[in-house]
């Protein structure tokens, strides 16, 4: 039997890197990419299929998009978006630039990816396109306004594929991990250090009690209810393994705990309740 082949965008570490190697365990042929390609030598040194693929760049994109068909005789089972990155500060505070970089990458790229694997999986009839989103898909946080409209953004354009796809065997799926063990906090350094000017922000004093403390905190002890990226993986193999995948799948328990308490509390109460982290 021909091992099932998915497509992986933001491999280099963390819940990409996890899931790469998980499914390849399983059996799957996996084309893990990544932005760098001294990254993508890293993967192919680990045993995997690797080439270059950044999410924040057209070009990239179809070049990318092109390479994993041509690889895979236009065969391509699953496709999962998962390359993203953290932008931190408060909303007041955003550029326009800076807003254009991360849905360059956390959006547009998996849009404009999904489009160019989509054919393929029409003309065979089946295909699984699995979008990573977040618990701040669907509720936000103080300083992660840029993040947090990316992901909600994600979120609605997936049901909205949902909604328009007349293939029964092809399936949109959302994975809605909560703290997760990553690099996405120090990565997101570089990009508020380009783009948040707090120093001169009105709530400078916001910055320095409270998200300059964690920003750059180094890893010790994990955040409460964290776990590893080896739970996206598991929640993503049941997403692309299960006969009738469900539309959302929750990872960790603030995940679960928010997503009840969303449908339930009035809105009031919820901001209040999210105002305290």
């Amino acid at each position: 039997m021909t091992a099932k082949t998915i497509l992986i965008t933001g491999c280099s570490s963390g819940i990409g890197h996890d899931a790469a190697h998980g499914l390849k365990r399983r059996g799957w042929r996996v084309l893990a990419t990544c932005r760098k390609p001294e990254d993508c030598a890293r993967l192919e040194a680990e045993g995997l299929e690797s080439f270059p693929l950044d999410a924040g760049s057209e070009e990239s994109v179809a070049a990318g998009a092109t390479e994993a068909l041509e690889r895979t005789d236009g065969r391509l089972d699953a496709l999962f978006n998962n390359a993203a990155h953290a932008l931190p500060g408060l909303c007041a505070d955003l550029p326009r630039q800076g807003l254009r970089e991360i849905y360059e990458t956390n959006l547009f790229g998996a849009v404009d990816l999904t489009n160019r694997i989509l054919p393929a999986m029409k003309a065979r009839g089946s295909g699984r396109i699995v979008m990573n989103s977040s618990i701040l898909g669907f509720i936000a946080l103080r300083a992660r306004g840029a993040y947090v409209s990316t992901k909600f953004a994600m979120e609605g354009i997936t049901d909205t594929y949902r909604l328009e796809n007349t293939h029964p065997g092809i399936h949109f799926i959302l994975i809605e991990p909560g703290p997760i063990t990553s690099m996405i906090r120090q990565n997101s350094r570089a990009h508020f250090e380009r783009w948040i000017d707090w120093q001169g922000s009105a709530e400078r004093p916001f910055y320095e009690r409270e998200l300059l403390k964690r920003l750059y905190r180094d890893a010790g002890k994990p955040d409460r209810f964290e776990l590893p990226a080896e739970a996206v993986t598991h929640q993503l193999i049941r997403a692309l393994e299960a006969p009738r995948p469900k539309a959302r799948y929750h990872v960790t328990t603030p995940t679960r705990i928010m997503a009840v308490a969303r449908r339930l509390l009035p809105t009031r109460i919820l901001d209040e309740i999210l105002r305290r982290n």
